[in-house]
């Protein structure tokens, strides 16, 4: 018998002073049994950092043809494909098909990825977006996360500061460039 998707709730107190955005947000984000902590931190980390009107996201890796985040307009149509990770080159060649704007937010060796990604057949390469997060405030990040978690995140010139209780953990994050 199959595990199901384990459940994670995040109470966030979102201040983005880059965006101009204050928001009290309430996540209910499934985690699939193979998807890794520091994967589905960055979903939500994301998810956060993109915050707009008309931003949802997906099922995560049970949805593998859908982004990780989507914002979509008041009519449906799709304006922003943020993903999670190391997606591979044809997905984000249909992304950037599919969407005006992408994104990826990677949790693992972006330097690597974007290397990767330079000598493939992309859309729009030069638009697409790649975003490091810290490997080590991740994973310290992971150790501390609960099934239900409350934090505030304050974003400050791409800095972020995210308050846990009584702690607060800083990490920057790492725009890399993708095209030629």
């Amino acid at each position: 018998m199959a595990l199901g998707d384990t459940i994670y709730v995040f109470d966030i107190e979102l201040a983005n002073s880059d965006k101009g955005v204050y928001e009290s947000l309430m996540l209910r984000v499934a985690r699939h049994q193979s998807e890794t902590a520091d994967r589905m931190l960055t979903r939500v980390l994301a998810y956060c950092l993109e915050y707009t009107e008309g931003i949802a996201l997906s099922n995560g890796i049970s949805e593998p043809d859908e982004p990780a985040i989507a914002v979509r307009d008041l009519t449906g149509v799709l304006q922003a494909w943020i993903d999670v990770g190391s997606p591979e080159s044809p997905r984000l060649h249909r992304a950037s098909k599919a969407a005006p704007r992408v994104a990826v937010y990677t949790h693992k060796d972006a330097v690597q990825l974007a290397a990767r990604l330079r000598g493939e057949r992309i859309h729009r390469i030069d638009a697409l977006e790649l975003y490091a997060m810290d490997f080590d405030w991740l994973s310290d990040l992971a150790e501390r996360l609960q099934r239900r978690t409350a934090f505030t995140l304050t974003v400050s010139e791409q800095h972020l500061y995210l308050s846990l209780g009584e702690e607060t953990l800083s990490a920057a994050i790492k725009r890399i460039p993708v095209g030629q």
